[in-house]
């Protein structure tokens, strides 16, 4: 194996890279690893980057959006300064012995290696990640943590641990990607690749990935309230106790809520606990009353009453729905 490059570091040759995309990714997250590199070339007027589209087969990858990606097939990928893994749904099915292998030779080259959305899963399974920090999407980050026990799990929005490069999602991506251009061009130039995209005050990486977005919406307290009801989605906590870890009382926490998000923290409290339960019906195949349970509901009538008002539909028929074809 030969010792891995730092290419987070000064320099103008242009980093050769090769983007993976595999079929069932989200177009958001393959953008979020190219559009900078665009940028970043059109700023500077050279090559800032030199990429190859890449695919596991000789086929053109498909996207969630229908949008059909060709590419080098990973077999005849010799080398690279930098692979970024751009993966979606359907991971077990693309975590093929010759992928794998296909990962594991390429790192052996001392490419940094990079995991978006469930590409870190990919990196994971090809023991790419051992030893190692590293995220993935909240969706998948407690069967990541139970599979991966090597991997040193975080919630964190992207992750930097040594040659590994890993990203919960889209967004955060974007954040990994100008990251990669400010150490290698510097954070005034990174500043002018965010200004095309309208990218301005990037939280911090190390900040926790949310469930529900719309950040800007809330107050100091009402995040941390927020940040404690998802960690609480199956045991919901009342709001008594949220007040006191928060050092506040029920009434503070009552009006911010109203006067910030225009709702009360036991209604913000249920919709986490119903969108997580949408997320389980259509995601997986678990058993509805194990839905129930991990989202917090005593029992199957309670659970589908709400499930119900909520949504439109019962959580039966939605899952019946999953199995139909879906248009683009």
């Amino acid at each position: 194996m030969k010792s891995a490059k730092n290419i987070l570091q000064p320099e103008h040759r242009a980093l050769k890279t090769a983007v993976l995309v595999l079929d069932e990714c989200n177009t958001l997250s393959f953008a979020s690893a190219v559009d900078p590199m665009r940028a970043a070339n059109r700023l500077a007027d050279r090559p800032a980057f030199d990429w190859d589209y890449v695919t596991a087969t000789a086929e053109p990858a498909m996207l969630t959006s229908a949008l059909q990606v060709p590419g080098i097939p990973l077999a005849r990928l010799e080398s690279c300064d930098l692979l970024i893994v751009v993966a979606g749904f359907q991971l077990a099915r693309h975590a093929t012995p010759s992928l794998l292998a296909g990962l594991r030779r390429i790192a052996g080259t001392g490419a940094t290696m990079a995991g978006i959305d469930g590409g870190p899963w990919l990196l994971a399974e090809a023991g790419l990640l051992d030893g190692h920090a590293a995220t993935t999407h909240w969706e998948d980050k407690e069967n990541f943590a139970a599979r991966f026990p090597e991997v040193d799990v975080r919630s964190d929005r992207y992750v930097v641990s040594g040659n590994r490069l890993t990203s919960g999602g889209a967004m955060p991506a974007i954040e990994m990607m100008l990251h990669i251009i400010s150490a290698r061009h510097g954070s005034g130039f990174a500043a002018r690749v965010s200004g095309l995209f309208l990218y301005d005050d990037a939280p911090v990486p190390t900040k926790p990935q949310s469930r529900t977005g719309a950040p800007h919406r809330h107050t100091a307290l009402t995040a941390k309230a927020n940040a404690l009801m998802e960690a609480s989605l199956d045991d919901p906590l009342p709001l008594a106790d949220i007040a006191d870890t928060l050092g506040t009382s029920p009434r503070t926490l009552q009006q911010q809520f109203r006067l910030r998000l225009n709702t009360t923290p036991q209604d913000h409290y249920l919709q986490l606990r119903l969108a997580e339960a949408r997320r389980l019906v259509s995601d997986t195949d678990i058993p509805l009353m194990d839905v129930a349970l991990a989202t917090g509901f005593a029992s199957q009538s309670s659970f589908a009453r709400a499930f119900r008002t909520a949504h439109g539909l019962s959580a039966r028929d939605l899952r019946q729905e999953r199995v139909q074809p879906t248009h683009h």
